[in-house]
């Protein structure tokens, strides 16, 4: 979509005239329906920058201008546009306007400065990095640019921002994204008209801006290359057993798509460790090398980005990252916009979208409308907030009643994780009373479990198991405040656990700390680990949840006030009290029953409350069930029961 399109004359003209802001309006209020005027005059300086640029006789008059491109598939919107031709090749130059006036360098951070936008000081990607991935963008998703090999040279224009000797914003630390996307500054007018007048020597003769915005959405054969070798390299993204089965049946309803009138909408239910995400993001990629347009949706951002980096091999921003959605991003999407839409982690979607909760209907349905072919991963025990509302049965009304969508489901039953122990999954829901099991202690479990009677020993050990190949973390319920005012470093401890002497911080990076090299000394919690796997994990059982009188009892009370799982729980307390203790006990239940179950070889833990630590202890021995009564002498005879038995 783009809100204006010109000749090079007209838009002088209008700008000129001042007629541009209206018909900026205008055309706002006719094809997305809202914005204020303010708004559209907080442009009105930097449009009558580039009038001033476009005021050069060399640049032909005939070349093609637009403002405000949607670039499809996000949210994001190129600024300024001129399409023209140098003598033998079309080329459109993408312009990045900033009406910045000072920026600092952040050295320790890749293409990212910080400046003042939004009423405070903030880190926002450089401007040349921008122009640049907004290029890559189109490139890589717009048919016709592909096939008309229409070349896009983009840059950035800070009209208000005076550079000086060793400037930040042209730092050494920037010169790989400087390369790609030039930026010019105050009184650099003269070199931006030759960047422009370097590329559009002759007028548009091809519609070029017409092209680029009716062009399909597809991904481009670089794309899917680049996919596909990096998907071939990650060994963890092998399908075996049933995930190949349902996987098989999944790709080609995917391909079949393109061509089906009806919707259909698969479901996929499996547990902890089957296998749901390693088929989600086979199916992404190989979707993808078909020439199809599909997405990875998830509710957490960590397994989004995790997982682009994964595939990219890296953890730098690139092309690739556009493919990885968060699941609010669909509450103004057309009908059937995408070719798939693959949404991992299904039961922690939520009804509205935004930062306030106030934006679309239901994200279920969103979801549905959107695409032509939507599958659903989901695991229902795993339901770890208030607002989590995803389910099959809902997923089930929506797809059928109401937009008339062709069902399949299936169910994933294998355990892959936890050492492949479908036996360890039934006694983690036993020993948390979540339901009764065959499985009352752990005969029969081939998996390395381990109760620490201190934090420190449980670190060390996962420090040292974490040199293999960094895939061993702690993990902590969200029983401790998360500061972030003070959160710079690890030196401000937010985990204390003073009768210990133990101190531990919570994750620094919210996107990539499940693979961050320097992270294994930090803990991560239920939000930055869901949908992730370790090899080991240490998991630090909070005060939410003790043992009493033979009963496992939790207390959302405990939980910390930063953390918004439980957010609204006191308003339904203050009206039906044991629903609210049901509904926060699930939780609770839930979120540790999904730490628990992060590690593929090992799970180790320490309980903040003595006496749920013994109970730990005690459903572990092989040789005698006594963890009813715990007087010190009943302990006393666990203990070297089990002693012996090792």
């Amino acid at each position: 979509m783009i809100i204006y399109e010109a000749t090079k004359t007209e838009f002088i003209f209008d700008v000129i005239n001042e007629l541009l802001v209206e018909r900026l309006y205008q055309s706002y209020q006719e094809k997305i329906g809202r914005t204020s005027k303010s708004e559209i005059t907080s442009w009105e300086n930097s449009l009558q920058r580039m009038c001033n640029v476009m005021q050069d006789t060399e640049i032909p008059s005939d070349a093609s201008v637009a403002i405000e491109f949607k670039i499809p598939n996000t949210s994001k919107r190129v600024d300024f546009l001129v399409a023209g031709n140098d003598g033998s090749q079309d080329h459109v130059v993408i312009v990045e306007l900033k009406q910045w006036s000072e920026i600092e360098l952040i050295e320790s951070k890749d293409a990212v400065v910080s400046t003042f936008v939004g009423g405070g000081k903030r880190s926002v990607t450089h401007p040349s990095y921008q122009a640049w991935s907004y290029a890559a963008l189109i490139r890589d998703f717009n048919e016709n640019v592909q096939d008309q090999h229409i070349e896009l040279n983009p840059c950035a224009y800070l009209h208000n921002y005076r550079k000086t000797e060793n400037d930040p914003l042209t730092d050494n630390h920037y010169k790989e994204h400087l390369t790609k996307a030039p930026v010019f500054t105050k009184g650099e007018i003269i070199k931006l008209r030759n960047f422009i007048k370097k590329y559009v020597i002759k007028g548009d003769r091809n519609r070029l801006i017409y092209e680029i915005e009716h062009g399909r959405i597809r991904p481009s054969k670089s794309l899917q290359d680049s996919l596909s070798g990096m998907l071939k390299g990650n060994t963890e993204f092998i399908m075996i057993d049933e995930q190949k089965v349902f996987y098989e049946e999944a790709f080609q309803l995917a391909k079949e798509s393109v061509n089906n009138k009806k919707k259909q909408v698969m479901i996929i239910e499996g547990g902890p460790g089957t296998g749901k995400s390693v088929m989600a993001v086979n199916l992404l990629v190989n979707v993808i090398n078909e020439g199809l347009m599909a997405l990875y949706v998830s509710k957490n951002s960590a397994p989004r980005e995790v997982y682009a980096s994964k595939l990219k091999g890296t953890i730098r921003k690139t092309e690739i990252d556009n493919l990885f959605k968060g699941s609010g991003s669909f509450t103004t999407s057309e009908l059937n916009e995408f070719n798939v839409i693959i949404v991992d982690e299904a039961h922690r979607l939520n009804e509205k979208s935004g930062f306030y909760g106030n934006q679309g209907e239901n994200q279920i349905k969103e979801l549905i409308k959107a695409s032509k072919f939507t599958i659903f991963f989901i695991d229902e025990r795993q339901k770890v907030t208030l607002k989590d509302i995803g389910s099959i049965d809902l997923i089930k009304r929506y797809a059928a009643e109401e937009l008339d969508a062709e069902l399949i489901t299936g169910k994933l039953s294998s355990q892959f994780r936890c050492d492949g122990s479908d036996a360890y999954i039934a006694w983690i829901d036993d020993v948390l009373q979540i339901r009764e099991t065959a499985n009352a202690h752990d005969n029969g479990i081939e998996y390395d479990f381990r109760v620490y009677d201190e934090p420190h020993s449980m670190l060390r050990e996962i420090e040292k198991l974490n040199q293999t190949n960094n895939k061993s973390r702690i993990l902590a319920g969200y029983c401790w405040e998360w500061p972030t005012k003070q959160r710079k470093n690890t030196n401000f401890k937010d985990i204390i656990i003073p009768e210990h002497d133990f101190e531990i911080s919570w994750n620094l990076s919210d996107s990539i700390w499940a693979i961050d090299q320097e992270s294994v000394n930090e803990a991560g919690c239920i939000h930055t680990s869901q949908g992730l796997e370790f090899d080991y994990v240490g998991v630090i059982i909070g005060s939410d949840i003790t043992y009493r009188n033979g009963q496992v009892i939790t207390d959302y009370n405990k939980r910390a006030k930063s953390d918004q799982s439980l957010r609204g729980i006191k308003k339904i307390a203050k009206e039906n009290p044991e629903r609210a203790h049901a509904i926060a006990d699930e939780i609770i239940r839930n979120t540790y029953r999904t730490l628990l179950t992060r590690g593929q070889k090992g799970c180790f833990i320490f309980c903040v409350d003595p006496e749920l630590n013994r109970y730990f202890q005690s459903r572990l021995n092989k040789t005698a069930n006594y963890y009813k009564d715990f007087s010190p002498s009943k302990w006393d005879m666990v203990a070297e029961n089990k002693k012996l038995y090792e």
